[in-house]
């Protein structure tokens, strides 16, 4: 299962309730990757979320945990499917990751300057998967992103490295056309899912844009 396509990233604000109900439906839309971000959530609440939604997500997508290593060891630990992980700038090294997780893990890290990219093509190849790019514009489930690059930052950062790069921040179905022609594997959403009424309908408009933008299956 690739990475390219649609990624889902938890809402923290939605109850656990919920959010298993809109990851389900989600996936079931034709989302292959979920996230699991929850920046103000205990470990051991995150743990707990992370068996909880590998019981929902049932292989039918990639299910990383975003930030958090020791998270995605211990709900592995517990019995749970976890293929990997996303980590920012402010997290452990890629590659502690990738020693701990083994080779057949999914690695993603943020990126977002010339400096970022320098630093993930000096590390060993297959250190990491994919770079999640960003963000888009100002976004309020993320208080503390960078700098919005929009789509021409975005464009310029994809064709600056050979990774595949995921599109992140603020986010919606009409951004789709244009960072797929920007370059990039797929696009990262959180509020156009998860706030949405109809969150497999809303799921599902983001997977028909994308294969109808990027001629590829989501």
């Amino acid at each position: 299962m690739s990475v390219v396509g649609i990624h889902l990233v938890t809402d923290e604000r939605l109850p656990v309730a919920r959010l298993l109900t809109v990851v389900d439906a989600a996936v079931d839309a034709g989302v292959r990757v979920v996230q699991l971000r929850a920046k103000g959530a205990t470990a051991r609440d995150l743990v707990d979320q992370a068996v909880a939604l590998d019981r929902v997500v049932a292989g039918r997508a990639l299910l990383l945990v975003d930030d958090r290593l020791d998270v995605a060891l211990a709900a592995r630990d517990a019995g749970a499917r976890i293929d990997g992980v996303h980590l920012g700038q402010s997290d452990v090294p890629p590659q502690t990751a990738r020693r701990h997780l083994g080779v057949d893990a999914i690695v993603g890290w943020t990126a977002s300057t010339p400096e970022h990219l320098a630093a993930a093509a000096a590390m060993p190849p297959g250190t990491i998967d994919y770079l999640g790019v960003g963000v888009l514009r100002a976004t309020a489930t993320k208080p503390d992103h960078p700098p919005a690059l929009g789509v021409a930052g975005i464009r310029a950062i994809a064709a600056a490295t050979d990774l595949p790069c995921i599109a992140i921040g603020g986010v919606d179905v009409r951004d789709v056309p244009g960072l797929a022609d920007a370059g990039v594997a797929g696009i990262a959403v959180v509020s156009a899912v998860s706030a949405a009424d109809d969150p497999r309908a809303a799921a599902a408009s983001l997977v028909a844009a994308w294969v109808a933008a990027a001629g590829v299956r989501a």
